[in-house]
């Protein structure tokens, strides 16, 4: 039986919806007439959110080196899009947490795509004219298409997760998936952010982080995506050697600006080094 994209994910979308403080933060993060206080006053109405954001506000993920005690100085200092990711990566942890699925551990799925987004985070940095807290997120989101397969069609899941097993040459899972399904997991993550309306960039970096070649309007933000969840698997395995992962795509370090054999062994350290505090913060370890 052939599988709708649009309607499988269109049939998650019942079951899985953002929480109100990211839909009205996100609004107004689009509104140009909108201001600081009204995030702040949006952004105070939710105690938990309310609570996040302070505790990642303070914490060394920003190093900040005053107190920061009030939602208003929160958003006023790590600024509106920064509000509107960190709203995102909260919310959607949230929203696929009631969703069972008998194929993959939460935990491992949430604490892979965190090192993701950690490596992320210090490419953007190192790359620059790039947003390290709008990377973090896309990277953070990159995989969300998984839990949608999971959830809505295990069967054939579970069948390309065999025939990567299966597989003489080590085939990727994304390579599975569309031989089972006819499509793969970042192509339901992009349609997913399309239908939730997420800015464009964490669209595209989701859809295409697989397929860095078909990214035309954010190639940059895409291919340092793709680096990213390679330079993850690296740093979860604890090798420095890239050929024990994934292979990367060799345009994406040229598209992003970076060389490989300056930047990789040092992220892979880094990303070790900051897990531990990033999974207190975002995963609540």
């Amino acid at each position: 039986m052939k599988i709708n994209l649009a309607e499988l994910v269109g049939s998650v979308g019942n079951l899985v919806t953002l929480p109100d403080v990211f839909v009205r933060i996100n609004r107004l993060v689009e509104d140009p007439n909108s201001t600081m206080a009204d995030i702040a006053r949006v952004a105070s109405q939710d105690p938990s959110f309310t609570i996040r954001l302070l505790r990642v506000a303070n914490s060394s993920f920003y190093g900040f080196s005053s107190t920061i005690d009030t939602v208003q100085k929160a958003v006023s200092i790590i600024g509106t899009s920064q509000i509107r990711s960190l709203a995102l990566t909260t919310s959607v942890a949230s929203a696929f947490e009631g969703l069972p699925n008998t194929l993959v551990s939460m935990e491992n799925f949430w604490r892979h795509s965190l090192y993701c987004a950690l490596a992320a985070r210090i490419l953007a940095r190192q790359a620059g004219k790039l947003d390290p807290d709008a990377l973090f997120t896309a990277a953070l989101l990159h995989d969300i298409g998984e839990l949608v397969i999971f959830n809505r069609i295990p069967q054939q899941a579970k069948e390309a997760l065999l025939l990567v097993l299966d597989s003489a040459d080590e085939l990727p899972i994304y390579q599975a998936e569309r031989q089972i399904m006819g499509f793969d997991h970042a192509q339901v993550g992009g349609e997913l952010a399309r239908q939730w309306k997420l800015p464009k960039m964490l669209e595209e970096c989701i859809e295409y982080h697989h397929d860095i070649r078909s990214a035309l309007h954010f190639p940059r933000e895409t291919a340092l995506v793709h680096i990213a969840n390679v330079l993850a698997l690296m740093a979860e395995v604890q090798t420095l050697n890239p050929d024990d992962v994934s292979p990367i795509d060799p345009i994406a370090w040229k598209i992003v600006g970076l060389n490989a054999d300056e930047v990789l062994q040092p992220t892979v350290h880094e990303v070790q080094e900051e897990i531990a505090e990033a999974e207190k913060l975002f995963l609540g370890k």
